[in-house]
């Protein structure tokens, strides 16, 4: 596996540091671990996802979902069954594991459910009413040596409002 030293880069940059951290995990990541256990992500609509994670056999109770800043993690705690079979062959996976997504601005998780076997994590793109765009009224006016005369303009009909006076610094 080849390293990277990006030591220089993030010395010399400020407020990346959420950048940072995704291309120090990324350069980290072990295969095994990115394996395990296997998952999907849907787009169902403009602002609608779902990851759908294959987590047979564990129960809701063993299973948690936490978000935190911007990174959802999923992560499972195997049940230990007392060890009284004899096995020919176990190839049914039951290990824990901690699965880590990292989430754009602004998306939220909606519902979880585990059906069938499968985790479905819900979840929207809200965008805050600051962020969204909104219409400006544009409003007319009539200038004159002094005054500003102002008014609104509606369906082709002019009203115009109380002048206002307004001194012009000379």
């Amino acid at each position: 596996m080849r390293t990277y030293d990006l030591t220089p880069l993030f010395r010399s940059t400020v407020g990346f540091d959420r950048m940072t951290r995704l291309v120090d995990a990324a350069l980290k990541a072990d295969e095994a671990t990115l394996s395990y256990p296997p998952y999907n992500i849907e787009k169902l609509g403009e602002d609608n996802y779902r990851i759908s994670m294959a987590i047979a056999g564990f129960a809701p109770e063993n299973v948690e979902i936490v978000t935190q800043e911007q990174t959802l993690i999923v992560s499972g705690k195997a049940k230990q069954d007392p060890d009284t079979a004899e096995y020919l062959h176990r190839g049914i996976a039951g290990r824990a594991f901690e699965r880590r997504f990292q989430l754009a601005d602004h998306i939220k998780v909606t519902t979880a459910s585990l059906v069938n076997g499968l985790l479905h994590i819900d979840l929207v793109h809200e965008i805050p009413e600051a962020k969204k765009p909104r219409t400006i009224k544009i409003e007319t006016g009539k200038i004159e040596t002094g005054k500003i005369e102002t008014g609104t303009v509606e369906a082709g009909r002019i009203e115009a409002t109380t002048p206002a006076t307004h001194q012009v610094a000379a």
